[in-house]
């Protein structure tokens, strides 16, 4: 008798998984791949459904690590937001997995980074946050603490860039943070982000053991662990499954997302509304200056237009459209020139 778990789709968790990590041991980004993993199973996705896209850095090497029947794409440093609406805009069914780092995506990448939440592409935009250029041997990155001595290179005089600041300033409709370290947190954010029809924002502070674990660093273990400020405690709830929860008032608040499946948030602190774009700013700029790490989900919004909707995207991919229907008639042609 065969004891293996399936999921809903009948696939085992090892149809989930990739190839061995080469990333140093106790990497934070090695466990939110297992969370990838976890989450992805227990939905239910079909791995051919899901596309994997990244930049360039350490973190961009993470999508080896989950998901080998997944097509993927390692692109141009800072440019995978691009490479990600492509993909979508070609094939609207594909579930898309941008995986980035804060120097991907806070430096070279930040144009893309900022568009990309504006123009609302389906994905989930996971930036594996540690404050270090790993791959280059452990310079200042633009999330790294102002003040910050690193042994090879010295004292950094400039203030960090807040992802989630910048991501909810551009009027990105889901914008979480977590910690690689906090599965119980990670992996409901993921599943609610893998069902959000936009962009959905997962700031994840991913230590670097090698370069950047110090205790005074706020990308380090220590350093999260002791000044952690989780908004709340939060459940998902899939579609398929009963939703019936116990509450009394003014002790939770139920998200429920495009496709109807469920967010129920435990509120730590009573008077946050993750619906309130001000709360939401007022909370980080009020957690940076107190020097504490905001966890859970910071902002949502339900009621933006995806890139697919602002389009007008026919129903069938256009990768899979025929050529005959999508190359206009020539007379269609010389009627456009000739309105010219």
């Amino acid at each position: 008798m065969n004891n293996t778990k399936t999921n809903a789709i009948g696939l085992q968790k090892q149809d989930y998984k990739g190839s061995p990590t080469t990333l140093c041991a106790g990497c934070g980004h090695n466990s939110i791949s297992s969370q990838i993993i976890t989450a992805s199973f227990e939905l239910g996705i079909q791995p051919e459904q899901l596309v994997k896209i990244s930049g360039i850095g350490c973190s961009s090497k993470s999508p080896a690590y989950f998901m080998n029947r997944s097509f993927a794409f390692n692109s141009v440093h800072g440019r995978m937001p691009s490479v990600v609406s492509g993909a979508i805009l070609a094939n609207r069914n594909l579930i898309a997995v941008g995986i980035s780092g804060d120097g991907d995506s806070g430096s070279i990448g930040i144009g893309q980074f900022k568009h990309s939440m504006r123009r609302n592409v389906p994905m989930v935009y996971i930036v594996e946050n540690n404050g270090v250029y790993g791959l280059t041997k452990g310079q200042f990155s633009v999330t790294a603490d102002k003040g910050q001595n690193l042994k090879y290179y010295g004292h950094n005089d400039l203030p960090p860039l807040d992802l989630c600041m910048e991501a909810i300033i551009a009027d990105c409709g889901f914008v979480a943070r977590s910690f690689a370290g906090d599965a119980k947190q990670v992996r409901p954010l993921l599943k609610a982000a893998l069902s959000y029809n936009g962009t959905a924002l997962l700031d994840i502070i991913s230590p670097c053991v090698t370069f950047n674990d110090s205790k005074e660093s706020t990308k380090s273990y220590d350093w999260v662990k002791e000044n952690k400020d989780p908004l709340h405690d939060i459940t998902y709830i899939p579609l398929q499954d009963e939703i019936t929860t116990d509450y009394d008032p003014g002790e939770t608040t139920m998200v429920t997302l495009h496709d109807g499946s469920q967010i129920l948030l435990k509120k730590l602190d009573e008077s946050y509304d993750p619906t309130n774009k001000m709360d939401a700013i007022t909370a980080l700029y009020t957690a940076n200056n107190e020097a504490s790490l905001l966890t859970g989900l910071i902002y949502y919004n339900p009621n933006k237009n995806s890139l697919i909707e602002s389009e007008n995207l026919v129903k069938e991919p256009l990768s899979h459209l025929p050529e005959e229907e999508l190359r206009p008639s020539a007379d269609s042609l010389r009627q456009i020139v000739s309105d010219l």
